[in-house]
């Protein structure tokens, strides 16, 4: 039988109103559960007041050549003139004339960074301009020039020499932001100026796949195309990000926005007015992420780090004695949660300058000093064949001769070559490829097929299992968890 909750009287003892006060005044002093913290801000007037005349419209013009009409991708020749009339094609003459050149316009928005002109925006904002123009918010319009660009992480430094001094922003520490925190946006949408939006900050450290450089902050306040460049502020009008991008099926906001962290920006800024270029810190390693399987593989409590992959001959990683399968877990004491932190941190380390790696190797914690070197352009880019199949897998494979070596440009003398891969297997959803030549297997080098299979026969189900491959001339690990 259940029982009736139990009700209060129209007339309640003292002490059970002293104990709902008492309630009240423990649950409002809990962090992260007050009033303050919980409940949005009144308004945003203010900040926008404040902040509306720190952020610029800007204007480019770009001259190009229309590209050809499909119908040029065939020959009409031989067409008699009124088909080509009736069916629409271009006459031989049309064909003979020169294309002409046309303008078009595009808007982005950008910010102030100092009261004599210097305005920050995105790359794409001003890549391939003829000419750039700036509107303040009190229509005051000026020409800008290009100090200095880095594509690499879509930012572009701009001057203007105005009449007056101008309001600027002060740069925040992006690094302190925590999801959930507010933020508001300030730019150019679709051409209506000095538009507000505001939300909160969804994620950190999100990647595009667009760059090298990618450590962006997810927000949900409103951004759309002609917000990019603008900035993003917190509660205390400190800019910690710039708009960049947006993640849309439409082409139009749906909540998820993404912005340059503030000290990224500010480096690559620096850099930029004192170089007019970017120099970045090297390393030498590739990388990649460490998933579940191959943390637990690695000996990981979770799945943190950047994964060696490869380290390049000559550089400081190999001279640090940095090894393929190492985890990079901390850079200059600074945790590495993703691997796409290492990058951004190696990158921004002043060239010459030492710093202390911490990784995993086998089970081990290993703290290695190196010193940063600079990053150049070039620097930024068996027995008898007979097939076996490993069905726990999803595996072909079979031995490394060396008429196969010669064939595929094989360097490596023993290896076990990937023949085939079925299609929703646990080695196609880990990513391995037919073509791929498989060096190690969980830590152990496998010479040939006879080898491969007394590793993985010797293995438990459910077990997790990592594999070293080479592909295309490099080396990466993948990680898999048996049926």
């Amino acid at each position: 039988m259940i029982q009736p909750l139990p009700t209060f009287s129209r007339r309640r003892p003292a002490s059970v109103f002293l104990v709902l006060l008492l309630m009240g005044l423990f649950f409002t002093t809990l962090p992260g559960i007050s009033r303050a913290a919980s409940s949005p801000p009144e308004t945003f007037a203010d900040l926008a007041d404040k902040l509306s005349p720190t952020v610029v419209n800007i204007y480019t013009t770009q001259t190009f050549k229309p590209s050809r009409s499909p119908h040029d991708l065939f020959n009409h020749q031989d067409i008699p003139e009124p088909f080509r009339r009736f069916f629409g094609l271009p006459s031989p003459f049309d064909q003979e004339q020169p294309q002409r050149e046309q303008k078009r316009t595009s808007l982005g928005s950008g910010v102030i960074i100092s009261k004599d002109g210097y305005i920050v925006t995105n790359n794409h904002v001003v890549e391939n301009a003829d000419t750039i123009n700036v509107r303040l918010t009190n229509f005051e319009e000026y020409d800008a020039k290009i100090i200095g660009r880095d594509p690499k992480t879509d930012l572009a430094l701009l001057k203007i020499t105005p009449r007056n001094g101008l309001p600027a922003i002060a740069f925040g520490d992006s690094d302190k932001l925590r999801v959930g925190d507010w933020v508001m946006a300030i730019g150019n949408p679709f051409g209506f100026e000095q538009t507000v939006t505001a939300g909160i900050v969804s994620g950190k450290g999100r990647s595009l796949g667009s760059g090298p450089y990618e450590n962006f902050i997810q927000t949900d306040a409103s951004i759309n195309p002609g917000n990019s460049g603008g900035p993003l502020y917190n509660l205390k009008g400190e800019m910690v990000g710039i708009n960049t991008a947006i993640y849309s099926r439409t082409g139009g906001n749906i909540g998820i926005g993404f912005a340059i962290p503030a000290n990224m920006a500010k480096n690559v800024i620096n850099q930029l007015k004192e170089h007019g270029k970017v120099v970045r810190g090297w390393l030498g390693v590739m990388i990649q992420p460490v998933t579940p399987e191959l943390a637990a593989q690695f000996k990981l409590d979770r799945p943190i780090g950047a994964l060696v992959g490869e380290v390049s001959p000559g550089s400081p990683a190999e001279k640090a004695g940095i090894k393929p399968g190492d985890v990079i877990v901390e850079f200059n004491g600074k945790e590495i949660s993703q691997m796409s932190m290492l990058p951004n941190l190696v990158a921004e380390t002043t060239v010459g300058s030492r710093a202390e790696i911490t990784l995993y190797r086998k089970g081990a914690v290993k703290k290695l000093p190196v010193t940063i070197a600079k990053l150049s352009e070039e620097q930024a880019a068996v027995s008898e064949p007979a097939e076996t199949l490993s069905k726990s897998l999803g595996l072909g494979v079979q031995d490394l001769t060396p008429e196969i070596a010669a064939a595929l440009g094989i360097t490596d003398a023993h290896g076990v070559l990937v023949t085939g891969v079925e299609p929703s297997s646990p080695a196609a959803l880990a990513g391995l490829r037919r073509g791929d030549l498989i060096l190690e297997v969980n830590q152990k080098p496998v010479r040939n097929v006879k080898g491969f299979l007394s590793v993985i026969n010797g293995l438990k189900a459910k077990s997790t299992v990592s594999f070293f491959i080479k592909r295309d001339g490099r080396t990466r690990f993948f990680g898999l968890k048996l049926k």
